[in-house]
């Protein structure tokens, strides 16, 4: 569409209009997360629980997902080798979505699908936590990287949402499903990453005692 053509549509767009759409994804946000709150904090608490015996038993956790998602993997790494909100020893934990010669090799000499699982194979052992995040649960790589975390004996911890596709199969019941009950990638991945500073703030606590934290 020409520049012309686009200002004209903006124009027809009243500014009212405008911080009325704005504040209706806050107040779908804020609702979605409501209904959440009792919904996954069974699930959020078994995955703390995963994570506590992973890095109280000297083993590491390994994050992936695509775009948005492979965002989330790098912050929740970050967040545990760093801190979240309190001092603490550092955690182990990785984002497989980070070295680009890994991922453009692996891609290159085999495919896209392998990306992860490749790394999985490589670097997981037992003990180890697959922290993988699909918001439709079907995305191909993050399911066989669940798949290779199963041959090395490691706990999944999986976040999906729109009912979990592919991935509430390919989950075994001593794994944690954490999944969003909507149908809209953006909401979806609001609620992932609050999940994911649930399981920070907890695996915290649960560290160094339940105290109020500074921001």
């Amino acid at each position: 569409m020409a520049a012309s053509g686009l200002r004209g549509k903006l124009s027809r767009v009243s500014s009212v209009m405008l911080e009325q759409r704005i504040q209706q994804h806050f107040i779908d946000s804020a609702d979605l997360k409501y209904q959440c709150a009792e919904a996954l904090s069974r699930p959020i608490a078994a995955a703390v629980q995963a994570l506590l015996t992973c890095v109280t038993g000297g083993a590491k956790v390994l994050a992936c997902g695509n775009g948005g998602s492979a965002a989330d993997a790098q912050h929740f790494a970050a967040e545990f080798v760093g801190r979240f909100e309190r001092e603490r020893p550092e955690l182990a934990a990785m984002s497989l979505t980070t070295d680009s010669s890994i991922i453009t090799a692996i891609a290159n000499d085999y495919d896209f699908r392998s990306i992860f699982s490749r790394q999985v194979r490589a670097l997981g052992q037992s003990g180890d936590v697959l922290l993988a995040i699909s918001t439709s649960g079907n995305s191909a790589n993050v399911l066989a990287a669940i798949e290779a975390a199963h041959e090395r004996d490691m706990v999944v911890v999986g976040l999906s949402g729109r009912g979990g596709g592919k991935m509430t199969l390919a989950l075994r019941d001593t794994d944690v499903h954490i999944c969003v009950p909507h149908e809209r990638t953006a909401r979806i991945q609001e609620v992932h990453i609050l999940a994911l500073h649930c399981l920070c703030d907890a695996v915290d606590a649960q560290l160094l005692g339940d105290q109020e934290s500074n921001p």
